[in-house]
């Protein structure tokens, strides 16, 4: 006889998680990247290198450089920062943590308690939603648009809010290549969020895990690269520029912010080998390599948005994004994109439903489609596939020769 373990469960648990049966055939969800892409030979002589030079301080906690994490890779991040971002800080202004979603973490628990208020974009990451409710913390949406969240809505929004005695804990904004929708939010708006953010004595919590991936290259400078007393606190991540499945991500911030952080950061360190070959590894790569994956990724939207004329036509609608790796695309009328999502997976396509990853009144219009992973033939026949379940759930699109049923 088994224990039933159910007696001892704390009440506040989330739904149990369902076991791994294997991906589907037309798996559009989640921030997979192009597995053609990795490096594999370059990371297996950046291994080779920096194990026979310095391996040996695997036996210990840090790696002889801190609970920080790895310093060669701090040092090359802020290099890389000052480059790419324009931010202006020292290694010593960097924590490594395993993945962005421990970031977010970490900063939520020093910053947080129950009935805060958090400002954030209202098409936002599906991740934080969930983590504000188990902090006990309410979102407050603020709308977007082409270019990203609107400075009169974060007005408004911060207005209404001390008017009614409430200050948020923080603005959390996703500007550069935001997800799901790709905007990018332009200077003057990172300025003007800034001005508001100080107005209102707000922090403001920046998470740039997609910004390295704009098909031109240019990019604004990153608010904390325009923050003048300390208020952003930056987050990044190596999941989108390498691999996912690596979990390194970092935080950029002035000591009073990393000394808290560091003091609920209990588990002995993020780990340290993907540090190591992270750090010798973009040393010598890392700008050739995300030249060649951006260069990738933006074939392969073309690819997807062109599966989508083709068997949706104008029935579909979307903003084509400057970088990133999700298509944020509002589905025809009468589409249910929870009910959409739940007939495509029986089907074996799975997409993201809008409801997930936005607060917006429409949200039930829209699915987020990553088309960074899947192959380009499969991508077109996924969205063909999607078409046909779309049509004989909802009756659109209307069928054409484009669409076999």
């Amino acid at each position: 006889m088994t224990y039933d373990f159910s007696s001892v469960f704390r009440d506040d648990l989330p739904p149990p998680a369902q076991r791994f049966t294997g991906f589907p055939a037309f798996n559009f969800v989640g921030g997979h990247n192009a597995e053609e892409m990795v490096p594999v030979e370059a990371f297996r002589a950046a291994a080779d290198a920096v194990l026979a030079r310095e391996g040996e301080t695997l036996g210990m906690y840090g790696l002889h450089s801190g609970p920080q994490g790895y310093g060669p890779l701090r040092r090359w991040l802020a290099d890389k920062l000052k480059r790419y971002a324009a931010v202006d800080c020292g290694a010593d202004d960097i924590l490594l943590t395993s993945g962005s979603l421990q970031a977010i973490d970490l900063i939520n628990d020093v910053l947080l308690e129950p009935g805060d208020t958090v400002v954030v974009e209202a098409d936002n990451y599906g991740g934080v939603f969930p983590r504000l409710a188990r902090c006990g913390a309410q979102p407050t949406p603020v709308a977007l648009d082409a270019d990203g969240m609107r400075m009169d809505a974060l007005e408004a929004t911060l207005d209404d809010l001390a008017a009614r005695g409430v200050k948020p804990k923080y603005i959390y904004t996703i500007p550069t290549v935001q997800n799901p929708t790709g905007t990018i939010l332009p200077l003057e708006r990172r300025r003007r969020m800034l001005e508001l953010a100080k107005a209102h004595d707000v922090p403001v919590f920046e998470d740039e895990c997609y910004a390295d991936l704009v098909w031109s290259g240019a990019r604004p400078p990153a608010l904390k690269a325009l923050d003048d007393d300390g208020r952003v606190i930056h987050i990044g991540s190596f999941s989108k520029t390498i691999a996912p499945a690596l979990r390194v991500g970092y935080i950029v911030a002035g000591w009073p912010i990393l000394s808290r952080i560091l003091s609920v950061k209990t588990d002995a360190g993020s780990g340290a080998l993907e540090q190591m070959v992270l750090a010798e590894f973009c040393q010598k790569h890392f700008d050739g390599h995300l030249q060649r994956l951006n260069e990738r990724l933006e074939a392969k939207l073309d690819n997807l948005t062109g599966a989508l004329d083709a068997f949706f036509g104008t029935s579909v609608s979307y903003t084509r994004p400057p970088g990133g790796i999700f298509l944020w695309v509002r589905m025809p009328d009468g589409v249910d994109t929870t009910r959409l999502a739940e007939v495509a997976g029986q089907a074996g396509i799975a997409v993201n439903p809008g409801a997930e990853w936005s607060l917006a009144g429409d949200a039930g219009r829209w699915i987020r489609i990553c088309f960074a992973n899947p192959p380009e033939a499969t991508t077109s026949a996924g969205i063909e596939a999607l078409a046909r379940v779309c049509h004989e759930e909802f009756g659109v699109p209307e069928i054409s020769g484009n669409v076999r049923l």
